[in-house]
């Protein structure tokens, strides 16, 4: 395949991350990359894709930072560029929870590689713990994870409560890439968790690296794919179609942009519905033209560096 997906984030201090935004913004229009990147004080996160040379000069140049000396890149092959536009922008946090003073890179929990994962999750003094939203881990989950009731990544401080009946456990946290674990387990060592753990570098690499043995379903990944493959060694289907309850792991986006839920949706009950997620929302008048892929990206790449740092400011004023 001609085309890289790189997926990676990095916790270090960031002391002008307007002026890192606007450089690496256009670092990666010079390689024709496309897709996500967030800046903040506290690191540097990202999906992109690209031609396999671009990709290759770009993991050399940032790797080249020292800031960045510990980053490492997931690489996945794709048949083309999973993103159709690039967005570089400043924001608070590299990953949305609401919690700036938790700094991974001075606590967090143990990195476990792959293989150290696979052979500690199935030990009786372990609880493997899914830190990723209710729409992630109902299309793919690792077998017996404790999964939690959130719509998003912030709401994970509030369920902490809950997991208090573990703390006498080894907790293995994971998610899609590890970004998240990294905030999840380092919150939990804050609230007294002492045998916090996580996956280093989450489903992904896993799957590359450990095959993604009794990972069950696919993952949920934030990109024109929607959802990969990661287990070549048992894999299943975990997820139902959210109208005719068939087994099934095409996940779509509603077309009923008042909605937009993420949900698993059969090709049939997609063509029935027309890519709503049910009669209600197939019949509202704001429904979008289904067009057999339950994706609606914008087309405009109107984008420039000044906007994300508009967008920076106002996230501080507001």
């Amino acid at each position: 395949m001609d085309y890289l997906v790189l997926l990676y984030y990095c916790y270090t201090p960031l002391e002008n991350p307007e002026q890192f935004r606007e450089e690496h913004h256009r670092l990666c229009l010079q390689l024709n990359l496309l897709g996500r990147i967030i800046v903040a004080p506290e690191g540097l996160n990202g999906t992109v894709s690209g031609r396999r040379a671009d990709c290759a000069e770009y993991m050399r140049l940032v790797k080249a930072d020292p800031r960045f000396a510990a980053l490492e890149f997931k690489v996945e092959e794709a048949p083309e560029h999973t993103f159709r536009k690039l967005h570089v922008r400043v924001k608070p946090e590299i990953v949305h929870v609401g919690l700036p003073a938790i700094r991974p890179y001075e606590r967090t929990g143990v990195h476990l590689s792959p293989q150290q994962f696979r052979e500690l999750k199935d030990q009786p003094d372990v609880v493997v713990l899914d830190v990723r939203s209710d729409y992630e881990h109902r299309l793919g989950r690792f077998k017996n994870a404790v999964t939690l009731d959130i719509e998003n990544f912030r709401e994970f401080p509030d369920k902490v409560a809950e997991l208090a009946q573990y703390k006498d456990k080894k907790i293995l946290t994971y998610c899609t890439g590890g970004i998240k674990c990294e905030k999840a387990s380092a919150f939990l060592l804050d609230q007294g968790f002492d045998n916090v753990y996580q996956l280093h570098g989450g489903i992904i690499k896993y799957g590359l690296e450990a095959g993604g043995e009794d990972f069950e379903g696919k993952c949920y990944v934030f990109d024109g794919r929607v959802a990969v493959d990661v287990n070549t060694v048992n894999p299943s289907i975990v997820s139902q179609c959210q109208h005719c309850r068939t087994p099934s792991d095409r996940m779509v986006n509603c077309a009923n942009p008042h909605c937009n839920a993420h949900v698993p949706l059969c090709e049939a009950c997609a063509e029935q519905l027309a890519g709503a997620c049910s009669p209600t929302c197939q019949t509202h008048p704001a429904k979008r033209p289904y067009d057999g892929t339950g994706t609606y990206p914008k087309l405009s790449n109107h984008y420039s560096p000044e906007q994300g740092l508009v967008s920076y400011k106002r996230s501080y004023e507001l």
